[in-house]
């Protein structure tokens, strides 16, 4: 039998090359918002936290016992860690305000450390002490050279954290400072992640629009940035040392 003809094809409304004008534009972006905890920087490891605040107590533990020990205090919930397994009623008020009282921080995450037995006077807060100083975190290892290509391209910074405490020390100590154009801290401003409230402080710092703007983060909280008008950059939590995908910051925020 004959091949039947192909059915004509219809062009396409407006010419062959109207799927290309139809692609979604792209503003271009002139400033991004950074997440702190899992996104600049991880906290120290657990092992290394626990034998550090327990030599500030004046007591030194096998490495065994320190495992343990961290173990549980992991368990039982880590200032820049993971969430608690479950918040003692006593420290619910506390626990529910630690992202916008120094104090509620504070005592929200001594009084989970206070929960583990470790038989060591003070150690509770010299748990406490370690998030709170440069030593007690590692930045990521893109950190410093994604906020220089920032900078030198332009590209306003701010450091978007819900925290209790200022971080402001820690980005002196590691000479990042002079790379980043605003600090908007939950406890200074009044407003956690993910409410669109500090995305839009955060802008309106930096004098941008929302919609010419990336957050970047590694929780649902950060991505509620999209409420604001910002765009979103999810990546994903690396341990301390390890590379965690900043770079990729740049290809979405530098023009090619």
């Amino acid at each position: 039998m004959p091949e039947q003809p192909e059915p004509p094809q219809t062009p396409a409304p407006g010419g062959a090359d109207a799927s290309a004008r139809h692609e979604p534009s792209r503003r271009p972006v002139k400033a991004v918002l950074f997440d702190f905890h899992g996104t600049l920087a991880q906290v120290e490891e657990p092992r290394e936290w626990v034998l550090k605040a327990a030599a500030a107590c004046g007591v030194t533990l096998d490495r065994a016992r320190a495992t343990a020990l961290a173990d549980r205090l992991l368990t039982a919930g880590r200032a820049g860690g993971p969430l608690p397994a479950r918040v003692p009623p006593r420290l619910a008020e506390l626990w529910s305000a630690r992202d916008l009282y120094p104090h509620a921080h504070r005592g929200a995450y001594t009084g989970l450390a206070e929960t583990v037995d470790a038989g060591i006077e003070g150690f509770a807060e010299a748990l406490y002490e370690r998030v709170l100083i440069p030593d007690g975190w590692v930045p990521y290892p893109d950190t410093a050279p994604t906020l220089a290509a920032l900078r030198d391209a332009g590209v306003r910074v701010a450091v978007v954290s819900n925290i209790g405490f200022d971080l402001r020390p820690l980005f002196d100590a590691w000479q990042l400072t002079g790379l980043v154009d605003a600090f908007v801290l939950s406890y200074e401003v009044g407003r956690c992640k993910p409410d669109p409230g500090i995305f839009l402080r955060a802008c309106g710092m930096l004098g941008v629009d929302p919609e010419e703007t990336l957050m970047v983060g590694d929780t649902p909280a950060d991505a509620g940035a999209a409420a604001a008008g910002c765009a979103v950059l999810v990546l994903p939590c690396a341990d301390a040392g390890r590379p965690n995908g900043l770079g990729a910051v740049l290809d979405l925020a530098l023009p090619s």
